[in-house]
């Protein structure tokens, strides 16, 4: 059996049970916020280990606090402690971010045993999440294309795929080029290599980076593309883009 000092309780050195219920309350909380991160994100790939991570670092949090307490002296030397550990994990996505800073602060408010204070910031942002995830700041459409095409040099020509662009999706000029004569090595019927000059004096070159509406058909914005007059060459890709900052 438990020794009964393990239910006496002091400010700098909490009773076992007191410590025991606060960290499986913080766990509890950032559990909650694992599976609320579980079910707003998208995407096929998520991180087995970053989600594990989400629901144990609360419980570190939570401790590290108890352990603090409110002596100014273990404040200090936990600081130095923790300086010497380097964290080289890098988070590309501003979300993870704020989901684990959320995890972190649960851990935090349990360690100081403001219980009501974790419950209702974890219920908010739990929410705040729900309500994001429904929102148009979900950004149903992550893709971002790559569309470049070559037509005749004329000031109008801009004008023309840009209207066709309006139709099916956002974008921005990315590069214009003005082509200039190209050399193409080939062979004769005598295996001799012979370099012929193709003219491309008249042409010009754009790169457009788009990203389709809601409910935009990729198969007609590439039919009307493809109706534009003296249009010589089009290639179209999509690829998802990395959210680094």
């Amino acid at each position: 059996m438990f020794d009964i000092q393990l239910l006496e309780n002091s400010p700098n050195t909490p009773g076992f049970y007191r410590v025991l219920i606060t960290v499986a309350f913080a766990f509890f909380l950032s559990s909650l916020i694992t599976i609320t991160y579980e079910i707003t994100t998208k995407g096929i790939y998520k991180n087995a280990h970053f989600q594990q991570s989400l629901a144990l670092i609360s419980i570190v949090a939570a401790t590290v606090m108890q352990a603090i307490g409110d002596s100014l002296a273990r404040g200090l030397g936990m600081l130095g402690a923790l300086a010497i550990i380097r964290f080289r994990t890098v988070l590309d996505d501003p979300r993870n971010i704020a989901f684990m800073f959320a995890s972190l602060a649960a851990g935090i408010s349990c360690g100081v045993f403001g219980f009501t204070i974790a419950l209702t910031g974890t219920i908010v942002f739990c929410l705040a999440a729900f309500i994001l995830r429904l929102s148009p700041y979900a950004n149903p459409n992550e893709l971002i294309g790559s569309l470049k095409l070559q037509v005749p040099k004329n000031d109008q020509q801009r004008e023309i795929v840009e209207r066709i662009l309006s139709k099916f999706c956002k974008f921005e000029l990315d590069q214009l080029r003005y082509l200039s004569p190209k050399s193409v090595s080939s062979f004769n019927e005598e295996g001799i290599r012979v370099k012929e000059s193709i003219s491309r004096e008249n042409l010009q070159e754009f790169t457009y980076l788009i990203r389709l509406k809601d409910r935009a058909s990729i198969t007609k914005m590439n039919e009307g593309l493809l109706e534009i007059p003296g249009l010589e060459a089009l290639k179209l890709n999509f690829k998802k883009q990395p959210t680094k900052l």
